[in-house]
């Protein structure tokens, strides 16, 4: 439980921080410090589901060694309190969603026995009878698409990264590669679900039609090639 000390609050300009904190004396800035992060940390992640003092504790060290290495990044254009409590509250919170699929495997989102992992809670209840009839056979053609014509990689990636919402740094760890070639992964798997839903009817402006979404229209580029000859 916090004490009475933690919940002080230490007045110091920003070059006060900065100062103290690259001191020889730097041990009471830390401590305090780190007691106004725990402070924000605990008021930021009430009601967050289980997190325990213990967490708390780890969250603020983590956040501690990441402040002390990014001193010098510090522009001063925001208090350093709130520039350190930013800090803390991605920590945590990164940590939070890294725990959040800590159980979870990308087999168990691609691999249940009747394919159902694209929900169909995607589809819009507000929507009349006829519309929520085009919207579940638009799911069920991705389903079979995805199921049928991505390679094994693809869908993993795919399923994981759009439909559940797994974080890109947790997909490409648990797949044994990095960010960039996930990142092409999942281009190649949208070309190819775009292809394939295309050859099946469903060209993309069709799919977001059917959930009341209109395709973003590129603005034409001016045609320069008259004007250039004229000349």
């Amino acid at each position: 439980m916090p004490t009475e000390e933690a919940n002080k609050v230490v007045q110091r300009t920003n070059e006060e921080w900065l100062e103290a904190l690259r001191g020889p004396q730097h041990d009471k800035a830390l401590a305090d410090l780190r007691a106004l992060l725990l402070r924000g940390l605990r008021a930021a992640l009430l009601g967050k589901g289980k997190v325990s003092e213990a967490d708390l504790e780890d969250f603020g060290q983590v956040a501690l060694l990441k402040i002390m290495a990014a001193l010098d990044s510090f522009r001063g254009e925001s208090r350093f309190t709130t520039w350190a409590y930013k800090i803390a509250i991605r920590v945590a919170f990164s940590e939070l969603r890294r725990r959040r699929w800590h159980d979870v495997s990308l087999d168990d989102l691609t691999a249940s026995p009747d394919s159902n992992f694209i929900p169909d809670t995607l589809s819009d209840p507000a929507a009349g009878p006829e519309q929520q009839a085009v919207q579940r056979m638009v799911l069920e053609t991705m389903r079979q698409v995805i199921t049928e014509d991505l390679t094994d990689k693809q869908r993993e990636a795919l399923v994981a990264v759009r439909v559940h919402g797994m974080p890109l740094a947790e997909v490409a760890r648990r797949m044994g590669t990095n960010r960039n070639a996930l990142y092409k992964l999942l281009h190649d798997a949208r070309q190819r679900l775009q292809k394939e839903l295309s050859a099946k009817g469903l060209p993309p402006e069709e799919v977001l039609a059917a959930f009341g979404l209109a395709a973003k229209v590129r603005p034409e580029q001016p045609n320069t090639s008259m004007s250039k000859g004229a000349e």
